[in-house]
């Protein structure tokens, strides 16, 4: 599959772009365990040309983890123009267009996927972006605003035809937000459309190899791409490409491997964030990477309101020493509550 002049392989695997995620050093351990793409966290074009330091920030991308794409989202054509020009000055290899997210305070104001009930406006801005800037430009998007308005395949079309060089679809509504099961059949649709010769993106629900295989032969998309599933389970792309390769599953890490595993993330966090906001950050993380060990609320409660990063490390090597026989298999991956 190529985006542009991206080569991505065959049936790539990309790390959804979402927000207080996939921040660089989440980016990085998904880069390690074979994410094919990886995105910034979405990254509002009001915020970026007010020069707002946070939304700067998010900008900042490494060479390691290329091919890597910028997400922007906003609810008007001419800042968001400007945010993708700034963006490109960035050096990521695309920009991406958020028309996904469903979450209340960005939809209501008509961005993300608040986009979706004003489609010439959408097709309008999509176009102006890509005449802007040298990059390929993509999209994210989900089927439509509600379930009466499941208009995917045509604005599929439409965006085709504003120059975007691939298309990712989420197999919801607006409406439904994260609830319910994900609906395929469209994506598929969209990608068995005989005017369509850009590469779909299948996204949603995706949380084991199996999945990932199915979605792949029953709807032929050309990648897959993975949010939630991922959030604590960054090995979730090595599991899906072994599975692919060989039809068989992947061992699930052990105890060990996950404290080492948490150690260098964190390490990164504190590399690319600082001693205050690194430890912050990664609470959410330590208490996924451990989520279904057995009696392990105190030591959870400890790694997240610990400050001091050697605290933090001597307390993983102790949940190392504490479970280190536990059998990891019988943990159930917890998805994130949310991904854009």
């Amino acid at each position: 599959m190529r985006i542009a002049d991206i080569d991505l392989g065959d049936k790539p695997l990309f790390l959804a772009p979402m927000e207080d995620v996939t921040d660089p050093s989440f980016r990085y351990v998904c880069k390690r365990f074979g994410a094919d793409m990886v995105y910034t966290e979405f990254i509002s074009s009001d915020g970026l040309i007010r020069d707002a330091a946070k939304s700067v920030a998010k900008l900042r991308t490494y060479d390691y983890e290329r091919p890597v794409g910028i997400q922007l989202y906003g609810n008007e054509i001419e800042p968001m123009v400007e945010a993708a020009r700034v963006a490109e000055a960035a050096r990521p290899d695309l920009i991406d267009i958020n028309f996904g997210c469903p979450v209340r305070k960005i939809a209501a104001r008509g961005a993300g996927s608040g986009m979706m009930r004003d489609v010439p406006k959408m097709v309008e801005m999509t176009r102006r972006i890509v005449d802007a800037v040298r990059l390929p430009v993509t999209v994210k998007t989900r089927l439509g605003w509600d379930e009466d308005s499941k208009n995917i395949v045509e604005i599929a079309e439409r965006l085709q035809d504003a120059g975007i060089a691939a298309l990712t679809i989420h197999g919801r509504t607006r409406a439904q937000l994260y609830r319910g099961e994900a609906d395929w059949t469209l994506i598929g649709e969209v990608k068995r459309n005989p005017r369509m010769h850009i590469p779909i993106i299948g996204n949603g629900d995706i949380d084991s190899a199996e999945k990932a295989a199915a979605a792949f032969e029953r709807y032929g998309i050309d990648g897959i791409m993975i949010g939630r599933a991922t959030y604590g389970r960054p090995w979730i792309f090595k599991e899906i490409r072994h599975f692919l390769k060989t039809g068989e599953q992947l061992k699930q890490p052990s105890v060990h491997e996950r404290v080492e595993l948490a150690k260098l993330h964190f390490a990164k966090s504190l590399e690319f964030k600082g001693d205050k906001v690194g430890v912050l950050e990664m609470r959410r993380h330590f208490s996924c990477y451990f989520k279904g060990l057995p009696d392990f609320k105190p030591t959870r409660l400890k790694l997240v309101t610990l400050n001091d990063p050697a605290e933090i490390v001597a307390t993983l090597d102790y949940v190392a020493e504490r479970w280190g026989d536990f059998d990891t298999s019988e943990i159930v991956p917890q998805p994130l509550s949310h991904d854009v």
